[in-house]
């Protein structure tokens, strides 16, 4: 691993002032954002993209998503210190460490087997420490439900109901949802007397959601 010189922090300073460029205004979501060493994802080759604003590729079909991005979903989930936050899709580990960095209790499931072993590895390798699961992320993880916050990395073509019954009354999902070009952000709010309220945050692009509520 490489080290997380000062160099490396001037880089995240520079990104955390072009987040706020584009409108990014939570100051919680910045400050982990600029706590967490990104270039860390990236093989050494590649470490001049990791202060980028954009996704890159981490193999598998899958890439680490944009730091706007991460921010957004961050943003919208609304986290506390304390959350008990169930995470679908980890990928490369990027926006679970930016949920724990925020004091969250993260519950990571990845579909895919090798991404799942190296953030599992690798996570824990600098100092975040998470619950991780392999297994179909639009099934949830009921043994651990419910949840106070849900996130979900990858594109939907639907709210899945059992992730929906996951989350505490008063509970809050963020979601991508759409077609395989691009997916509304959606901010999911279950009310204390169970019905659903949503909201609209413009149009992103993910990777599709996998598994039996997914594509």
């Amino acid at each position: 691993m490489s080290e997380d010189s000062y160099k490396h922090m001037g880089m995240r300073n520079q990104l955390v002032r072009k987040l706020r460029q584009k409108g990014v205004n939570d100051e919680n979501v910045l400050k982990a954002i600029g706590n967490v060493p990104r270039h860390f994802f990236f093989d050494k080759a590649f470490e001049s993209h990791a202060y980028q604003d954009k996704a890159f590729p981490i193999g598998e079909g899958q890439t680490i998503s944009q730091p706007f991005t991460v921010a957004v979903q961050t943003h919208l989930l609304s986290v506390k210190p304390g959350d008990k936050i169930l995470e679908i899709g980890t990928g490369s580990g990027y926006q679970c460490c930016v949920l724990l960095e925020l004091g969250a209790r993260v519950y990571t499931i990845e579909y895919k087997k090798a991404l799942y072993e190296r953030a599992k590895q690798f996570l824990p390798s600098f100092g975040y420490k998470a619950h991780f699961f392999h297994g179909d992320g639009t099934l949830g993880m009921p043994t651990h439900a419910p949840y106070d916050k849900i996130i979900v990395t990858a594109g939907a073509p639907a709210i899945p109901e059992t992730l929906l019954s996951q989350l505490n009354p008063g509970g809050i999902m963020v979601i991508p949802v759409g077609n395989a070009d691009q997916q509304k952000m959606l901010r999911v709010v279950k009310k204390e007397d169970n019905t659903i309220e949503q909201q609209d945050y413009g149009l992103f692009r993910f990777v599709p959601l996998l598994g039996k509520e997914g594509w």
